[in-house]
């Protein structure tokens, strides 16, 4: 995929509500406009890098972006999930991520328990694979301490400031 590491930022959006209370495994979503802006080479499935929380600490992430085919959903969306613990939701705040590289295709499952396991995996995969030191070095990025709100960046793209994107290498 030619257009990794992708860098990306947008406002929290509450999304199908699941993350957190059916699978345990909390995301934070992206707004359909920072969705829509994905290059055409990124694909849906399951990728790692790092992320942000408006000017806070980097962390290790996993993101799926697709339609979540154990819950049919017929909403494309990007599902952040930061390999942190934190200690409140942060609807409303900037996400910034950067996506370093691909795990795997997003695909159904016959279980929830199935499901919540590879997600687990993935997680895992995730943590190694951000310890190598090309990988590393991304988290260091400008990208994390340069625009870190909505109001300095972009002119929006839409008529609503919060649904300002910046996306792009």
């Amino acid at each position: 995929m030619k257009s990794l590491p992708y860098f990306c930022r947008g406002e929290v959006v509450r999304g199908f509500g699941r993350g957190s209370k059916e699978l345990g495994i909390p995301t934070a979503n992206f707004p359909v406009s920072v969705v829509d802006h994905l290059p055409a080479d990124i694909g849906t499935g399951i990728y790692y890098g790092w992320a942000c929380v408006g000017t806070g600490d980097v962390f290790k992430m996993v993101m799926s972006i697709g339609w979540n085919p154990y819950y049919k959903n017929t909403k494309k969306s990007m599902e952040t999930h930061v390999i942190h613990t934190f200690n409140e939701d942060f609807y409303g705040e900037i996400l910034n991520v950067v996506m370093v590289g691909y795990i795997r295709p997003e695909k159904s499952y016959d279980s929830l328990e199935a499901l919540i396991a590879a997600i687990n995996n993935d997680i895992e995969e995730a943590k190694l694979k951000l310890e190598l030191p090309e990988h590393l070095k991304l988290k260091e990025d400008n990208f994390f301490t340069s625009v870190t709100s909505l109001s300095s960046a972009p002119p929006p793209t839409t008529a609503s400031t919060s649904q300002t994107i910046m996306n792009g290498h």
